[in-house]
């Protein structure tokens, strides 16, 4: 079997909120190429652990290594600068700019107007949707189309590793598989992606490899085919 490279790596991090511990001393990694998903209930933490890899909380202690690099100090937009893409839960668009002002905002760090309109063009190309709605405000656009937009953003930064937080969040079910499947394809392209799902059922059934976090410790990790067939995961996150 071919050892894959390590992207991200997280070694015994703990985060605080208000002298609370929220994260408790959690160890996992992203390899090259995969999909990865944390699953858990709503406050296990989950959110926390990718805010604390793009730089928008500190841990209190522990190590994050991307590429080899430790992550903990830097500013997040030199994390970004890195290649490290974040969607955030909830979106947080801009919701009186229009669907190509919000994307144009996802390269705000490039300075190569020939690399900003060929990107412009990929996203178009992955998100036909969007270009039809390209002069609408985001406020306008339906859940499904919010998130895609939302990810658009971040891959306009030319992410090797996209943090994805609740994609499916609020989303009809047949929007969901719509949203899993653009996951899918973002991973087929080359991008790698650590992936935040209180819906379990999807995140394993399109992830490599996963971690089960309760209130702020990982509990189970492994192989998705092998957690989705734990007693322990199918009574508590697949409602079996």
């Amino acid at each position: 079997m071919e050892l894959k490279k390590m992207l991200l790596e997280i070694e015994d991090m703990k985060v605080q909120y208000g002298g609370a511990d929220i994260l408790k001393g959690i160890s996992c990694g992203v390899q090259d190429g995969e999909i990865v998903t944390i699953i858990g209930s709503n406050g296990a933490g989950k959110t926390t652990a990718l805010r604390a890899i793009s730089g928008l909380k500190k841990p209190t202690s522990g190590e994050i290594r991307f590429q080899g690099k430790k992550l903990p100090g830097i500013p997040a937009q030199d994390i970004v600068k890195m290649g490290i893409g974040h969607v955030p839960q909830g979106r947080q668009l801009f919701p009186y700019m229009t669907v190509l002002e919000n994307i144009k905002l996802g390269a705000f760090l490039q300075k190569d107007k020939n690399k900003i309109k060929g990107n412009i063009e990929r996203i178009f190309e992955t998100f036909p949707l969007l270009k039809a709605r390209k002069g609408q405000q985001a406020c306008t656009l339906s859940g499904g189309e919010q998130q895609m937009l939302a990810i658009a953003r971040a891959l306009m930064g030319n992410p090797t590793l996209l943090l994805m937080d609740e994609p499916s969040i609020g989303l009809a079910p047949l929007v969901v598989r719509e949203i899993g499947k653009i996951a899918v394809d973002i991973n087929k392209s080359g991008t790698s992606i650590l992936l935040v799902e209180q819906n379990a059922r999807l995140a394993l059934k399109i992830s490599h490899r996963g971690y089960v976090l309760e209130t702020g410790s990982l509990v189970l990790q492994g192989i998705c085919k092998e957690l989705m067939d734990d007693e322990r995961v199918k009574k508590a996150y697949l409602g079996q």
